[in-house]
């Protein structure tokens, strides 16, 4: 590190002037922080930003919550310990965010007046569960600093019978607004057929606009960072049955003479229109969608990718490509659930530069959704039994800088670990922390560098204590969390020390009070260290970094 202390000394003389103005005037920049680090070398193993997150699946009780807290001695406390067992194992791997399903079969985990308790709750369809979950869900994953995503499923309305109310209206909680309108609804396949399940029609306007506003009472309602949508719009094709919406189609086509061009508009403006409430009620929050991961085969569309799967576009009325291009989501998660050479229907290394290609030139972020559940899984094949195969995706998607992240599928199979996949990965990619990348079409404002006023050795390790300068007055922004770098020994950090993440030992949410606190317990008895603290707001975009702070 090259030691510059007329650089130190000007950030601490700035700073001061803010402070005896009272006022938020701008800081001196700080080179480390605020100036390009494109021409830096970085460690693609330790990137500085980067989305991970796993997929914590309500539906049918697959990651959370389990059946067994159904019938535990309290419920509640044993619903909470499983879900602060989730955010554990998140922190331990360096994750950044969570996405927690949260209205899987038009049913809520909060007290929505528009749609009835979810029954994986409690066993028991629209049965109240005697608390509130989506506020504690947020709350604690805010605690861990990670971002909380809401995944929501706009259309399913039920699963299968036996364990779900299938086909049957009657079989749904009482308050649950298809069986007040039944006309809303069909069955796919027919009742009677195995597998059969309630949809809400995606061509009635009224059910497009019902479906937003049961969404956004939770958007606005609770402090979510994100808004997530899965695969599932119309439903996955089974045999030959075809979705029952003739009368729809002559009911409400608005001009379209074509029935699959309108069910992908009935989707599109789905998309649009909540990605446009969203912004209007609160701007900061993200929305983003993980769609199947096949858009078009090429031999179909000359914009299509090098496959020959089911393409999304077709079966399910998914017109991704479309999303990205108009810019109607933040950030794209395709689900490319298959190994490094699985050509000609769908290789993982033909995908990614495909979905790379897509976002280029746009304003969404590409993230990758991984298939953990098919690691260690002999029903998937041998390539499957590879323990380094989602290793060897990570390690992959190095080579596009378009990627920025991945999402796992789901928690209990990263959990599983088998084969050791989780572990080989975990130490290979996330090795260090990371700040969840930044977007920049987003509304922020800037923010001063933090001021440390205490480095000292305690029992569990270094202390530091700082103060926000300033925080969220006039001009600049409200610091929600704060990102802490060590350097060995006692010289001062040049920029690109700051382009990776191979010094950034933590980050740590934002309390009440004036004065912020971390515990480095990794530091090392004698060792001598230096620190920068950085400010960072809700959508990570971060401050110059404080004045170095030395500990001998």
């Amino acid at each position: 590190m090259k030691a510059t202390p007329l650089r130190a000394a000007a950030l601490a003389v700035a700073l001061l002037g803010a402070l005896v103005a009272g006022a938020p005037a701008q800081a001196a920049p700080n080179e480390t922080t605020t100036s390009p680090t494109t021409d830096c070398v970085t460690n693609p193993a330790t990137p500085k930003r980067q989305f991970r997150a796993m997929w914590i699946a309500s539906v049918t009780n697959i990651d959370w919550p389990s059946k067994d807290s159904w019938t535990a001695p309290d419920q509640v406390a044993k619903q909470k310990a499983e879900y602060l067992g989730w955010l554990d194992l998140a922190q331990k791997l360096n994750h950044n965010a969570v996405v927690v399903q949260v209205r899987p079969t038009a049913d809520a985990f909060w007290p929505s007046p528009y749609e009835p308790w979810s029954e994986y709750l409690t066993g028991v369809r629209g049965k109240n569960p005697g608390w509130d979950p989506l506020a504690f869900l947020v709350a604690e994953s805010h605690k861990r600093n990670l971002e909380f995503h809401a995944w929501f499923n706009p259309y399913r309305v039920s699963m299968p019978a036996p364990g779900g109310a299938g086909a049957d209206v009657s079989q749904l909680a009482p308050d649950s607004p298809a069986r007040a309108h039944p006309d809303w609804v069909f069955a796919y396949p027919p009742a009677g057929v195995a597998g059969s399940r309630l949809y809400y029609n995606p061509g009635i306007p009224a059910v497009r606009e019902f479906v937003q506003t049961a969404m956004m009472d939770a958007v606005n309602r609770y402090d979510v960072d994100g808004v997530h949508f899965d695969d599932y719009f119309y439903p996955y094709p089974s045999g030959t049955w075809q979705v029952p919406d003739d009368a729809t189609f002559a009911q409400y086509n608005r001009g379209f003479t074509d029935k699959a061009d309108w069910r992908r508009d009935n989707i599109n403006l789905l998309v649009r229109e909540m990605n446009a409430k969203i912004k209007a009620a609160k701007p900061w929050v993200k929305f983003g969608v993980s769609p199947f991961g096949i858009w078009r085969n090429a031999s179909a569309d000359p914009n299509g990718s090098d496959t020959t799967g089911s393409q999304s576009y077709d079966i399910i009325s998914a017109d991704t490509r479309k999303w990205v291009k108009e810019e109607w989501v933040d950030y794209i998660v395709p689900q490319l659930y298959w190994y490094i050479g699985q050509y000609p229907a769908a290789d993982y290394a033909r995908l990614v530069p495909w979905w790379a290609e897509q976002v280029r030139g746009t304003r969404v972020q590409l993230y990758i959704g991984q298939a953990d559940y098919k690691s260690g899984d002999p029903a998937y094949g041998s390539f499957w039994m590879n323990p380094q195969e989602l290793s060897n995706h990570l390690t992959l998607n190095r080579s596009y800088p378009e990627v920025l992240g991945n999402v796992h599928f789901s928690a209990v199979q990263v959990r599983a670990n088998r084969l050791g996949a989780t572990d080989i990965y975990a130490a290979e990619h996330y090795s260090r922390p990371a700040l969840v990348p930044t977007m920049t079409h987003l509304p922020h404002k800037p923010l001063l560098f933090p001021v440390v006023t205490k480095a000292q050795r305690e029992a569990d390790g270094v202390r530091l204590s700082w103060r926000q300068p300033a925080d969220g007055r006039g001009p600049l922004g409200t610091a929600t969390s704060y990102a802490i770098y060590r350097f060995d020994g006692t010289g001062l950090a040049g920029r690109c020390d700051f382009a990776d993440a191979s010094h950034l030992v933590g980050t740590v949410r934002a309390t009440d009070g004036a004065t912020q606190s971390w515990v480095d317990t990794t530091a090392a008895d004698g060792a001598r260290y230096t620190y920068y603290v950085t400010a960072l707001d809700r959508l990570a975009n971060e401050s110059p970094a404080s004045p170095p702070r030395f500990v001998r």
